[in-house]
């Protein structure tokens, strides 16, 4: 729901600045359809968003060229109470319905929508995650007072996904993991808290950086990014994170990010109208200077991929093998098949994450160079 943020002179914390994030800019105005952008994934070449809460149960594709709308996807078994963000893994795109600014929701959900599905079709299902916070214990409604609102998801690993707290009470931020199988699950919240975080709308976990980027604002409407890396397991605050205000943008009700490649982001903002202040909603973006992990193969189950780098054939060894799927850095599908021995002369220099899927129904992911 469209968030009612007061214009104050109040801070919720100023941390080392990253000098890592660079070249950030206001790249377009949304199209007016989208003045209300809450999430963002980029998938298929596409910035794909959604509104905020009370709108339609739709998706949109952006081009980040022209800045149109070139397609829209329903969901329609799903009601758009509050849609908060977006999150993907390798097969499915997870819609969270998680705002919940008066803290008194105990229709908190995910919707999980098969790719395949929304690639073919423009009318898709989706699977339902159904969830409560464990700890929560009351539900008298207190709006814009609350810790229990949450704006941030991103996909972590083959099993969770990661739900990030926007504390309104006092800006720590907690992370709870959540199944990616639907249900009904009571999440419990993770060791470590983000200490005076702000209000945090939006995340997204970079797998070649193994780093996670968190958007937000301050009270004042003042967008800052938090860097999260070097964390123990999926103990995703226990390491370093650092603080980044976005200064050069003004105000902004920053809501949504996600990576594209390594080293380049979008954010999406949401229009707002608080007298004396309104502005439009927006597409950034900025640069990073992280660097792409080695690429180190383990022996997981037996698997291995070699030569690698790779230059024009990879050979996958391993027992009780089925589809293997290899995407880009923009998560782009570029290879799906059943053959062990795979020809890769024909893609771009790079990296690439390969998806072995097992005949168990299990999956590992590994990453390639090629040359």
């Amino acid at each position: 729901m469209k968030k009612l943020v007061a214009v104050t002179a109040f801070l919720l914390g100023t941390f080392n600045i990253v000098a890592q994030i660079t070249n950030v800019e206001i790249k377009f105005d949304l199209p007016i359809v989208l003045n209300e952008s809450s999430g963002a994934i980029f998938f298929n070449n596409r910035l794909i968003t959604h509104n905020d809460g009370g709108n339609e149960n739709k998706l949109y594709e952006l081009d980040t060229i022209s800045g149109l709308v070139t397609r829209i996807v329903t969901i329609i078994n799903a009601t758009n109470v509050d849609w908060e963000d977006l999150a993907q893994d390798q097969t499915s795109i997870y819609i969270g319905d998680i705002g919940n600014n008066s803290g008194a929701r105990t229709d908190l959900k995910i919707y999980k929508i098969n790719k395949s599905d929304y690639l073919l079709s423009t009318d898709v299902s989706a699977e339902i995650i159904n969830l409560s916070y464990a700890d929560q214990v009351d539900f008298t409604p207190n709006p814009n007072q609350t810790e229990w609102d949450a704006e941030a998801l991103m996909s972590f690993d083959n099993n969770n996904l990661l739900l990030f707290t926007k504390n309104w009470v006092n800006g720590t931020t907690k992370a709870y993991p959540i199944p990616k199988n639907s249900g009904t699950y009571a999440v419990n919240a993770l060791t470590t808290t983000l200490t005076n975080a702000g209000l945090i709308t939006g995340a997204t976990y970079n797998p070649l950086t193994e780093k996670i980027y968190l958007i937000g604002y301050n009270l004042t409407l003042q967008p800052f990014v938090w860097v999260c890396e070097n964390f123990t397991n999926t103990d995703v605050f226990s390491g370093i994170n650092t603080q980044t205000f976005l200064t050069g943008l003004g105000f902004e009700q920053a809501e949504a990010i996600t990576h594209i490649n390594a080293n380049r982001y979008f954010i999406t903002s949401e229009s707002f109208n608080i007298s004396p202040f309104s502005d439009t909603a927006k597409l950034i973006s900025f640069t990073t200077n992280d660097n792409v992990l080695s690429v180190v193969v383990q022996a997981t189950r037996g698997i291995n991929l070699y030569p690698n780098p790779v230059k024009n054939i990879l050979f996958i060894e391993g027992q009780e093998l089925n589809l293997i799927e290899i995407y880009d850095t923009k998560s782009a599908l570029v290879y799906r098949g059943f053959d062990q021995t795979v020809n890769v002369s024909a893609l771009n220099k790079g990296l690439y994450l390969i998806k072995i899927n097992f005949k168990d129904g299990t999956n590992t992911i590994k990453k390639i160079i090629k040359e």
